[in-house]
């Protein structure tokens, strides 16, 4: 593994922020930490990085035994942060000298690092303008250079694609997937967008700072068996009794929808209807479990933190 995290703990006062929090990240390996706000996924973020002190814990990074926050650590990893990083007022350029000059590059060789950086993050022409001046999904390529300029192995990243618009997430995701198999670059990355989790090779759901599963979107899937029937009708609590007491199935209320796990869903969706008199029933539908149908199922709410009851 690239990276190795074992029983790592934080408590702020008398609340437990992570508790023996532990995973594995292989070389090349995109993996993704997803949980509501909350969860401990920043807190995670924080204590590798050194802004948080961690209670106990151990960190290997490529077989090498390091403490928790170590600044061996930092100095091996590139880092993105939640909030932008960037000096609005210094161009896309100098933003990259600087973070060069920071991380030891000097001469030619920082000289050659920040214009290959320049031409990754895709702002050749804009690269000599303010920050400021760029747009979200810019910021974000130039972010994400700005972490890569001293050649790290590893990028751990706090909700990275936090406010992009779907032509600048795609655009991000594709450079990920191409650091990760052309240069082997691992990532582990937080989110709280099941959606995104689906593009990690790997990932963990994070509660309570605990994880309560981990595998391939795949494997966390099949957690859940038969399909998520959800159907919008008045009173949803009695609705869901009157649907558990009349076909004998489990049903839940979540956001105002009534909620449904069974098999052979097409066919059930015919007898819920005839339950209800005409004009009751406001909306059905029918959907294979998603990542967060299994977060819901695992924890009893969604990666909003809304309880299911």
């Amino acid at each position: 593994a690239r990276l190795e995290i074992h029983g790592l703990s934080l408590s702020r006062g008398e609340r437990v922020v992570l508790d023996g929090f532990s995973l594995s990240v292989g070389e090349g390996e995109i993996f993704g930490l997803l949980g509501p706000n909350g969860a401990g996924k920043s807190s995670a973020f924080a204590a590798l990085v050194g802004l948080l002190p961690a209670e106990s814990g151990e960190v290997r990074l490529d077989g090498e035994a390091m403490g928790v926050g170590d600044v061996r650590l930092r100095a091996r990893m590139g880092v993105v942060f939640q909030d932008p990083a960037l000096d609005d007022r210094l161009t896309a350029r100098d933003n990259l000298a600087l973070a060069a000059a920071l991380n030891g590059l000097r001469g030619a060789d920082a000289r050659d690092r920040v214009a290959e950086m320049v031409v990754f993050a895709e702002l050749d022409g804009r690269d000599r303008e303010p920050v400021k001046q760029l747009s979200g999904g810019m910021r974000r390529r130039l972010e994400l250079a700005r972490a890569l300029i001293h050649r790290p192995g590893f990028l751990l990243m706090d909700e990275p694609t936090t406010g992009l618009d779907e032509p600048s997430f795609r655009r991000v995701w594709r450079a990920y997937r191409a650091l990760a198999a052309e240069h082997g670059v691992s990532i582990l990355l937080t989110t709280h967008r099941a959606e995104e989790a689906e593009l990690c090779d790997r990932l963990a759901f994070l509660d309570g700072g605990r994880i309560v599963a981990e595998g391939t979107p795949v494997e966390l899937r099949r957690q859940v068996g038969g399909e998520v029937i959800e159907f919008v009708a008045g009173e949803p609590e009695l609705s869901a009794r009157g649907v558990s007491e009349a076909l004998g199935l489990e049903a839940t209320v979540h956001g105002g929808k009534v909620r449904v796990v069974t098999e052979g869903g097409a066919g059930m969706i015919p007898r819920i209807a005839d339950l209800f008199p005409e004009g009751r029933l406001e909306s059905i539908e029918l959907h294979r479990p998603g990542l967060a149908d299994v977060f819901l199922a695992l924890t009893g709410h969604d990666l909003s933190g809304e309880v299911a009851s």
